[in-house]
């Protein structure tokens, strides 16, 4: 099989990193070509327009930031869609809305390719581990069919529905990403300003119960920030908003994803929104009163 992937961002590179460490026939599109010289020098194979990823490969995954990213590949003359055909598995692992994806099935369905909806749960390093989780609607010969693909990048593959159900269950369980590190940097921040260091009360939070996997991986980031953001504000507040925007649609109540969107308004507004979304305990420390720096 030749696998192609359109996006080598964080993710999207991540992922071509397990493909081309499993020996896969791999192929990249990137809309910054110079962004995916490394992938290159590894044994990728480049090229110019995703219509000719979509010609090229078997199966062609693409993981943007946004809906209108995904998009801007699909359309157009040199876009995925005008290289689909008969055979082709579009795997989609951006976070955009369940209608977005639906509507792009029914314009898939007309190349005669097969879209599955797909959301990955993790994070460049959970790629990098081998232990990202990957969510699938659609077709399940179709899923079936990419499954050897998706399981050289992480090592769960689920199918959960139609298309549209891994979209919704990304959003329902990314909003929990919010809420996990607001609740954590109140306590941190809670901590250390009635004398308790904010190493030790960090070690506190992680070595009991209420230390999750992702707070394991980024609350660390409380105490030192990385230079370059796994997950900056605009994403998470993307992702929230669409939680929202989905509640609304479903009559769920999300009282505390509400909360959120609101701290992270705050915190793009106090110009930290470039940073990982870890930042929020920044934001939280500023409202405190505490103008403690970013970085040190």
């Amino acid at each position: 099989m030749k696998i192609g992937i359109a996006g080598l961002g964080e993710m999207g590179g991540a992922m071509m990193d397990r493909l081309l460490l499993a020996k896969c026939d791999a192929y990249g599109y990137n809309r910054t070509p110079e962004k995916a010289r490394t992938y290159v020098e590894k044994g990728m194979q480049l090229v110019p327009t995703p219509r000719e990823l979509a010609q090229t490969c078997d199966v062609v995954v693409t993981m943007v930031t946004d809906g209108k990213a995904v998009e801007a590949l699909a359309e157009g003359t040199d876009g995925i869609l005008a290289g689909l055909h008969a055979g082709t598995i579009w795997v989609e692992m951006s976070t955009i809305s369940p209608d977005e994806i639906r509507a792009m099935d029914e314009r898939v369905q007309r190349t005669g390719a097969a879209l599955l909806d797909s959301a990955a749960l993790g994070s460049p390093l959970t790629v990098q581990q081998g232990n990202l989780l990957i969510m699938l609607g659609g077709a399940e010969s179709a899923c079936e069919r990419v499954r050897p693909v998706l399981e050289s990048i992480g090592k769960t593959v689920r199918r959960i529905g139609d298309v549209g159900h891994a979209k919704v269950m990304k959003i329902a369980l990314n909003l929990n990403l919010a809420a996990q590190m607001i609740a954590a940097s109140e306590g941190i921040l809670l901590a250390e300003r009635n004398g308790i260091d904010r190493q030790t009360a960090l070690d506190m939070l992680l070595g009991g119960a209420l230390g999750s996997g992702m707070l394991k991986y980024r609350a660390p980031f409380i105490v030192k920030m990385p230079e370059k953001a796994w997950f900056d504000v605009g994403l998470m507040q993307k992702d929230v908003n669409l939680a929202l925007g989905l509640g609304r649609e479903s009559k769920v109540p999300l009282p505390i994803t509400s909360a959120a969107d609101e701290l992270l308004t705050v915190t793009r507004a106090m110009g930290l929104g470039e940073y990982d979304f870890a930042v929020v305990f920044y934001a939280l420390a500023r409202m405190a009163g505490c103008d403690w720096p970013v970085r040190t």
